[in-house]
């Protein structure tokens, strides 16, 4: 990086003594050039090998080389070297312009996501998102969301209800219904439904059917539950069989649905 930034340096030193002998007559410059170049045969003919050249004397013979016929000037390099660090040259401005990889969201947008996140401990990425999108106009993906979002320490608590939090918090008022498979005499595999309540692990209802239905499973709740204003939430899967319709009507009988947490077995027993 030092090296990198004396040849800058260098590089811009020799710029302005081009600048300098610009104000200069040209027939002083011509004349200074011949006396340059009357030094420059003599060291050839004595056959003097000069020093190895630094990357900012490259940079300079290949910066100002494109101004003259290099090939009359170039003594101490061949001038297909001096193409050849051309081409480098445009090679590693090429490189560094087109470098691999998504650009950094700006640092007032990383600042942002971590504010809204802090501030509404209950939004994931998805609603920081659209909330960025739709209030600010500002596309941002989840994915660019979660990673500048600030990470809770293990150990620590989040800041919102955890799920058994929530259990605890409304057992009284929660419901949980669930389907498992059992095998009759016959070898008949037949669908069980259980309906229990949550604080006091009581049976509510419970029925069996060889054919489990959206529809079925809403007469069950109905039969139960009905209109009573003793239950809040119902607490079920996310087994296909609990369909967007269905929740809708059971929402209708004064239940919040809430699903239980994917992959997570222990969580739907804590619920049952």
């Amino acid at each position: 990086m030092f090296q990198v930034a004396r040849a800058i340096v260098e590089v811009l030193f020799d710029l302005v003594k081009l600048v300098v002998l610009s104000l200069r007559t040209a027939t002083a410059i011509r004349a200074e050039n011949l006396v340059l170049r009357k030094q420059l045969a003599a060291y050839v003919e004595r056959g003097i090998k000069p020093r190895r050249l630094d990357h900012a004397s490259r940079a300079s013979l290949s910066v100002f080389s494109r101004l003259f016929d290099l090939k009359n000037a170039i003594v101490i390099v061949r001038p297909s070297t001096v193409v050849r660090w051309h081409r480098l040259g445009w090679r590693m401005y090429w490189r560094w312009k087109s470098r691999a990889g998504r650009p950094r969201s700006p640092a007032v947008l990383q600042r942002l996501i971590r504010r809204m996140a802090t501030e509404n401990p209950l939004w994931g990425e998805e609603r920081i998102a659209n909330e960025l999108l739709v209030k600010l106009g500002i596309r941002v993906s989840p994915r660019t969301v979660r990673k500048y979002m600030p990470r809770t320490p293990p150990g620590l608590p989040r800041g919102d209800q955890r799920w058994a939090t929530f259990l605890r918090n409304h057992a009284r008022a929660i419901v949980a219904c669930d389907y498992f498979v059992a095998v009759t005499a016959t070898f008949r595999s037949v669908y069980v439904f259980v309906l229990i309540h949550h604080a006091t692990r009581q049976l509510l209802h419970v029925n069996v059917t060889a054919h489990p239905t959206a529809a079925w499973t809403l007469q069950q709740m109905r039969e139960a539950v009905g209109l009573s204003s003793t239950y809040r939430y119902l607490i079920h899967d996310r087994d296909t069989i609990f369909a967007k319709d269905l929740d809708d009507s059971l929402e209708r009988l004064g239940l919040t649905i809430v699903k239980s947490p994917p992959r997570s077995p222990k969580a739907k027993e804590c619920a049952a």
